[in-house]
């Protein structure tokens, strides 16, 4: 298994805030996303991922984003198998990027 290319909050944030276009995908649900997302995220549930692959630009970074960071891990080996390359996992997800604001 290839391993999961990851990114700190904190990280993602200093790269947004320097201009950086990133492919971002949040697998919440649409109760969680409610609570606040990452501007420019792109919202498809971990579930509804198969059926819209169409939507995830296959060259370059995708960096995936849940409550925690075992779903978007979750969403990454998925899209691995499939052949997607530049797979990224916030680690900590929305928990740990909202106690760093």
């Amino acid at each position: 298994m290839t391993q999961i290319a990851l990114i700190e909050p904190s990280e993602l944030r200093a790269r947004l805030q320097a201009g950086e276009q990133l492919q971002l995908i949040d697998v919440r649900e649409a109760e969680e996303v409610a609570e606040g997302m990452i501007e420019g995220a792109k919202h498809i549930p971990l579930g509804q991922l198969p059926g819209r692959l169409e939507e995830i630009e296959r060259t370059g970074e995708i960096i995936f984003i849940c409550r925690s960071g075992y779903r978007s891990e979750r969403a990454c080996e998925y899209l691995q198998q499939l052949g997607y390359e530049g797979c990224t996992n916030m680690t900590g997800g929305m928990l740990q990027w909202s106690q760093e604001l």
